[in-house]
Parts: structure tokens; sequence; C-alpha cells
């Protein structure tokens, strides 16, 4: 029995709260006072969400519908279906950090409205696919488009909320990932009941609407001080390979071999691509990927924080599903009912996040939230039995610890996209999105070797994988605590420590 598990969503893209550039690293530009809000500024999130909505839904919904699939293109060997999976993934992971570099470079507004157009076209070119070769390409180009809405959406929507309104916004984000996480097997299951392409087909509409209402909301901005930047085309070009090598062989490990040449050499491959990239961007004059990035701590210690968070979290959701299928002995389809408390319940506490961090302070915030998710696999740990007799009892108190830890310490770590100027704010919400993917596929890949890669673990396996993803949220709360390293504050919606304010210092081009 081959499990079919691919994850590189998690709920609760970029955010910002009152993060600022640090010291000596912003421009004029991006000092100045914020303006007054937006009053268009929920419209303006609205249709930011509607493309991660999109994003998530369709990577989601298109895993339901695999078998289906499968049943129309039946000379297609097993291996080549999974690349109407696996492409979008690896493509989008690979193009997230190019994607914002060049998000920066000419524009989010440009970028957002070409990518949203881009997935529609690609939806469509997906849904009238006549054989399996022209499907995986369309999946490439829209995987390719995903990755330039996802780092642009919200760089362009927040700078529009003040700053004591930008954690509700960011709890309106994270529950419209959370609603298209937890709909896309609901939806994914009904469309692919009829047809599997009407996955596809269902996306047009809304991308008509949501290009149109950004042609005319989303603001016009531009390069900060109209600054021309030069394309990085070589390390633009390592970026791509290093990142698409590790992420393919993180994700076609499982099929391969963990041992075997192809993924020794793409993981091999990666890290050269990768050590190649580094020497590179240190020594470009205005690189892909700017070192300076990594100079401000905070922002350095929340992708790192991210990267072990998803490493739990993308572990603890397939450890979940094992337990329910596996040990338990559930049917799919009852596995699938156990589970979606989950993103349901992130929803609930996204939307009440911004009152906790207003409490705690962001830093308190994200060590809680990271404590919290580390303490739900000890919960497992400890009480899940070998039947699920008892599953309110067994799996539902881990459960509520790991969601209040979900909902809490994404928006604060995503935040951390603010700490860096405005003509940096689509790389660096791009290279957060990249830990994110990176972590994802690791987490899954790390929990597949430490069950032995069955289908059906047994009890003392998926053991062994709750104390990995306990270690993991652990050390990402170590990381959310490093997130203090600015300026001394006693007011009691910064309590703990803050940063100086910032600004998104966006210019307006004609």
């Amino acid at each position: 029995m081959r499990l079919w598990v691919r994850f590189g969503f998690g709920f609760g893209p970029g955010c910002g709260f009152r993060f600022g550039a640090a010291s000596g690293a912003t421009s004029a530009a991006d000092a100045a006072p914020s303006s007054a809000p937006d009053p268009r500024r929920w419209l303006i999130l609205a249709v930011a969400s509607a493309a991660q909505f999109l994003a998530v839904l369709d990577m989601i919904a298109v895993n339901i519908a695999f078998p289906a699939i499968g049943a129309d293109f039946r000379s297609a060997s097993t291996a080549e279906l999974s690349w109407v999976l696996n492409a979008y993934t690896i493509v989008l992971a690979a193009l997230l950090v190019p994607a914002g570099r060049l998000a920066d470079a000419i524009g989010g507004r440009r970028s957002f409205l070409a990518g949203i157009a881009l997935f529609g076209l690609a939806s469509v070119a997906c849904g009238a696919a006549p054989d399996l070769g022209t499907l995986i390409a369309a999946r490439v180009v829209q995987g390719a488009a995903a990755a330039v809405l996802v780092p642009t959406s919200l760089s362009l929507a927040l700078p529009a909320f003040p700053e004591r309104e930008r954690a509700t916004a960011v709890g309106v984000w994270t529950a419209v990932s959370a609603v298209a996480a937890s709909s896309g097997p609901v939806a994914g299951g009904l469309l692919a009941a009829s047809d599997w392409r009407w996955i596809f087909f269902i996306n047009p509409p809304v991308v008509l609407a949501a290009w149109a209402a950004g042609l005319r909301l989303l603001p016009r901005t531009g390069p900060v001080g109209g600054e021309r930047r030069r394309l990085d085309s070589l390390g633009t070009l390592l970026v791509l390979l290093g990142t698409g090598s590790l992420t393919t062989a993180c994700v076609e490990a499982a099929d391969w071999g963990y041992g075997a040449p192809a993924t020794v050499g793409f993981l091999a491959a990666g890290l050269v691509v990768g050590a190649l990239a580094v020497a590179h961007v240190r020594r470009h004059p205005d690189p892909v990927v700017d070192p300076a990035l990594f100079r401000t701590r905070a922002f350095t210690a929340a992708a790192l924080g991210l990267l072990s968070y998803f490493l739990a979290y993308a572990a603890s959701l397939l450890a979940a599903t094992l337990l329910f299928t596996g040990a338990w002995g559930w049917s799919p389809a009852r596995a699938g009912l156990a589970v979606t408390p989950w993103p349901l319940t992130v929803l609930v506490v996204s939307m009440l996040s911004g009152r906790v961090i207003r409490a705690l302070g962001k830093r308190a915030t994200a060590v809680v939230g990271g404590v919290c998710f580390a303490a739900g696999p000890v919960c497992w740990l400890f009480l899940a039995g070998g039947d699920g007799a008892h599953y309110a009892v067994e799996f539902i108190p881990g459960l509520v610890l790991t969601v209040i830890g979900a909902g809490l310490y994404q928006p604060v770590m995503f935040a951390a996209a603010g700490l860096l100027p405005a003509r940096q704010l689509s790389l660096g919400s791009g290279v957060l999105m990249m830990s994110r993917q990176g972590g994802s596929a690791l987490g899954v890949a790390a929990l597949v070797v430490i069950t032995g890669g069955v289908a059906r673990p047994g009890l003392d396996a998926l053991r062994a994988g709750w104390v990995f993803t306990a270690v993991t949220a652990a050390v990402a709360a170590v990381a959310g605590a490093a997130l203090g390293m600015g300026v001394r504050t006693g007011s009691r919606e910064n309590r703990g420590w803050s940063f100086p304010r910032f600004s998104a210092g966006l210019t307006t081009t004609s």
C-alpha cells in the first residue's frame, strides 16, 4: 500500500506587527512615518487572501483527487503520476526566493497581477490537459505562479494597516489559510467524484475577480526611491538549482529509497550548489539574496525558527494520520474526519492571536506557542494507546496544545519580514516562506525514515516520531526567545522586547 502525503503549506503566512528595520539598515524612504490607514485596507487584504486560498486549496485538493487522475491516465506508472503532485511542490519551493527578489525589483503590484493571471491560465491548461505530460507541465507553471503570489500578497496588504490592526489582519489571513486547508479534502473529494478537472476549472472565476479587484485596489508600488536593480542571473540560477535539488530529494526519497543513487545524487547536488550560491551572494554587489538580511539577528532567528517549527508541524500532522490509519486501523475517511478539528481549531486561535500578542508581547507569544506545540506530541507519547477506543482522551488533549501553539507561533515569526526595509520586504517574505517549505518537506521525510517508511507503522515507531517533533518544536521555541533583540519598552502593548517602527516606504509610480 502506497501512502500519498505531500505537505507544503502551513496555516499562517507572513504578517507584520510593530517590527522595524535594524538600525542603519533603512533608507530615508523606509524611515518615513506611517501614513493614515487606507480606507480600502480590508478589501486589499481580501484580494491578498484570495490568492493564498487558491494556492493552498489547489495543492491539497489535487492530493485527494490523485486516484481519480490515475484512473484517467491508466497507461502511466505510479512514479509518473506522482509528478502531478510533486511538480507543484518542487517548483513552488525553488522559486519563492527569486520571485520575492523580482517583486522587490519591479514592484509588488505588477508581480501579483502577473502571478494571479498566470495561475488562472495554468489552471485552465491543467483542466483541459489531454495527456499526463501536458498536465504535469501545466502544474509546473501553476507552481511558478503560486511562488510569485505567496511572498508578494501580504507585502502589498499589510502596509495599508496601522500597527494596532496588523495582528487582526494576520489573524484573518491565517484563518483563510486554515479554511483552505480544511476545505481542500472536502472540495477535492466532491469535485473528483464528478470529474477531477473541475478542481482546476473552478479557479478561473476566482482568479478573474481577484485580478480585477487587484487592478483597482492594490497600491502602485515600485523600487524604493525609484532605484533600478540588476537581475542577478547567476545567483538566481544557483538558488533555483540548489533549492530544487534539495526539495526533489526530500519529496521523492520515499519512492526512490533514502539510500538510492538518485536521492543521494540530488541531495549532494543541492548541498554543493547551495555552497556555491552562498559564496556567490557574498561577492555580488546586488545579489538575489542579500546577506544583510541575516545581519538582523531577529530575522535570522525567525527563519531558523520557522524551519524547525515546520519540521515539527509537518511530521506531527503526518504522524496523526498514520496513528489513525496504522496503529488504530481506521479507514481513510474516518481518519480524515478525525484530523479535521486540527485546521478548524487553528482558525479560531489565529483569529484571537492578535489579542494574545498585545497582552504578552511578541517574544513571549512565540515562546508560549513553541512550548505548547512541543507539549502536544508529549501528550500523545504518554496517552495514545493501541486501539483508539478513547479518541477524545488519547488524541484531543495533544491536538488542543498543538493548535494553540500553531495559532500563536506562526504569526509572530512570519512578522519578522517587517524587520526589513521596504525594498526587501517581498524577498524577506520569500526567505521565510522558503523556511516553511523546506521544513515541511524535511519533516515528512524525517518521519518516514523514523517510522520505517511503511504505510501502517506501529505505535512504537510513532512514539519515536513524537519525540522528534517535540524536540524540533522546542528548538523553535528557543528561536522564538531570540526575537527579543531590540529596544526595551514599557508599554502594555509591547510588553517585553520590541523593535523600531516599520514603515512600508512604498513609492508611487505612474
